[in-house]
Parts: C-alpha cells; sequence; structure tokens
C-alpha cells in the first residue's frame, strides 16, 4: 500500500466521521429538549433552565457545535446528562457485553455461512444447493425482532429451557448469538455460493483440471483462495457493522450491551453517550475497511500491484 493511497484513505475515513458526528449533533438537538426528557414535563420551567444553563443547553447550536468539537478534540466526549460520569466511560463500561456478544456470533455466521455456500456451489443444482439456498432466503427474510421473539416463545415461554434476558451464564447467550446469526450466515452463504460458482467458471479451473490435478485438490488450492477475495469484502462490513446491527437484539433479549444503551441513550436525549457510541461505531467501520483494503493487497496480487503503480 503506498503512502498516497494510504492518505488518502485516512483522510475519507476522517471527514466520514466528521460528517456522521456532525449529522447525530444535530438531529439530537433539533429533534427534542433534553432537559424535558430527563427532567419530565411536571418540573417547573426555572428548574428545566437551570438545567439547560448547567448544560450548555440554552447556547446557540453553532456555540454548542463549537464547544463539543473542540473538547472532542482534546479527547473529551462529554458528560453524560442522566449518569453525571464522563460519557466514554458510560460506553465502555458495556462495550465488554457487547464484545462477548459479538465474538460467538462472529464465529457461527462465518462457520456456518461460508461452508454452506461453498458446499452448495460444488453440488449445483443438487437438492443440497437448493435447500441451502432455500433456507438462506428464508432466513434473510426474518427480522432480527421476529427471530428473536419466535424464539423467546418456543425455548422460554412454551418450554421453558432458556432464560429471556439478562447475561449471566452460557445459557443467555444462545438466543441472542442465534438471533444475530440468522440472517447474517443466510448473506454469507447467498454470496459465498455466487463467488464460487463464477471462481469454478474461470479458465485457470479448466486449465488445472486439464493438467490432470484431481478435482478436489484444484477447489482447495486455486478456488477456495480466489473466493475468499470478493468474501473479505462482506466480512469486513459485517464485523465493523455489529455493533449496529446488535441494537434490536439486546434491546429484544434485555442485553446489557452498546446496543441497549444507545437506545435509551436516544430516548432521554442523552447527547454526549450517544455521539460517544455513534463515533465508536464510525470508528469501527472505517477501521474494518481499512483492513480489508491491506488484505486486498495480500490475496490479490493483481491490487498490490496496481497501488504499487499508482
Amino acid at each position: 500500500m503506498s503512502l498516497a493511497f494510504f492518505l488518502q484513505k485516512l483522510l475519507r475515513a476522517t471527514l466520514t466521521v466528521w460528517a456522521v458526528v456532525t449529522f447525530v449533533f444535530i438531529i439530537l438537538r433539533v429533534s427534542g429538549d433534553a432537559a424535558v426528557e430527563i427532567l419530565g414535563v411536571e418540573i417547573g420551567p426555572e428548574a428545566i433552565a437551570a438545567f439547560r444553563r448547567r448544560w450548555g443547553l440554552d447556547l446557540p447550536l453553532w456555540e454548542q457545535y463549537l464547544i463539543y468539537f473542540g473538547n472532542l478534540l482534546q479527547g473529551d466526549f462529554g458528560i453524560s446528562l442522566v449518569d453525571g460520569r464522563p460519557a466514554l466511560e458510560v460506553v465502555f463500561d458495556r462495550v465488554p457485553k457487547t464484545l462477548a456478544l459479538m465474538l460467538p456470533t462472529t464465529i457461527l455466521t462465518l462457520g456456518l455461512g461460508i461452508p454452506a455456500g461453498i458446499y452448495a456451489a460444488l453440488h449445483r443444482n443438487s437438492w443440497i444447493d437448493r435447500g441451502t439456498m432455500a433456507v438462506s432466503v428464508m432466513s434473510f427474510s426474518l427480522p432480527n425482532f421476529v427471530v428473536g421473539i419466535l424464539l423467546i416463545l418456543l425455548f422460554s415461554v412454551t418450554w421453558r429451557i432458556l432464560p429471556t434476558s439478562g447475561s449471566e451464564t452460557w445459557k443467555h447467550y444462545i438466543m441472542p448469538v442465534i438471533t444475530m446469526s440468522t440472517a447474517d450466515a443466510a448473506i454469507f452463504a447467498r454470496f459465498s455460493r455466487s463467488a464460487m460458482l463464477e471462481v469454478l467458471n474461470q479458465p485457470y479451473m479448466r486449465t488445472a483440471l486439464a493438467k490432470g490435478i484431481p478435482w478436489h485438490t484444484a477447489v482447495r488450492r486455486h478456488a477456495v483462495p480466489n473466493t475468499a477475495i470478493p468474501i473479505v469484502t462482506i466480512a469486513g462490513f459485517f464485523i465493523g457493522s455489529m455493533i449496529a446491527g446488535g441494537v434490536i437484539t439486546e434491546n429484544v433479549f434485555a442485553w446489557p450491551g452498546v446496543g441497549r444503551l444507545l437506545v435509551s441513550a436516544v430516548g432521554y436525549r442523552d447527547t454526549a453517550v450517544v455521539q460517544a457510541i455513534v463515533i465508536l461505531i464510525a470508528l469501527t467501520m472505517v477501521t474494518t475497511n481499512l483492513i480489508i483494503d491491506v488484505l486486498y493487497g495480500w490475496l490479490d496480487p493483481r491490487v498490490r500491484s496496481l497501488r504499487a503503480g499508482d
């Protein structure tokens, strides 16, 4: 990766994070009054006015914006209006629980979706292929909250074998992980199948078979590595968006992670916490995209040679 290419990506990532944070900053302040949301409408106007002065909410929007970004450049993400602690501290308290949910979800999603798609492509037009794609379409069509509610009705209400909420034991992980993995594994299965079918039709595969290389060896040495190149793209977006994608699942199962914190912070107009979470999600996405670019150069020498010539 050339220095110019890296700097271009870094500049684009910085502008993306700035645009996202600015958009959220404006939307949070024009869509509701944080003082009223936190204190309630029963509180008198004097208390609400004092709250606004205390947190600088009575200042013009442009002045609030300049103050916020000035503090942000110094590493100050603000104070939670609800908790009274630094916003970054409030968010980081929830990060371990979200990561604990993301790890098994990633393993299950990639471990099921990619092999299923490749296996279906290697048995194209068979009952295995049709069955895998039918299950993928059905899984992708079901929203996360529907899958989560169905699992609760089945395993918690009907059979009473799994807890509906919390994160204390390994049993609490089963339904949230399945819920988050269902649609994503289906996406990987369909994408992996298409990528493998495209690779199998390439001239170098026919050449390898014409040279007498066994079918399974040609698939392992030539087809699978080349299939990995497009899969890396969708895998990067999947990993980068898991924090945002877990919002629904964490709320369905009352999982004490970042996603549930985001919903409650938006409801209370806890602007500093919402903005800290948005920055975390944006940084995760842009960092993942940068890693994808590096992996492209490692997986595909053609990409590496093109960048070297820039």
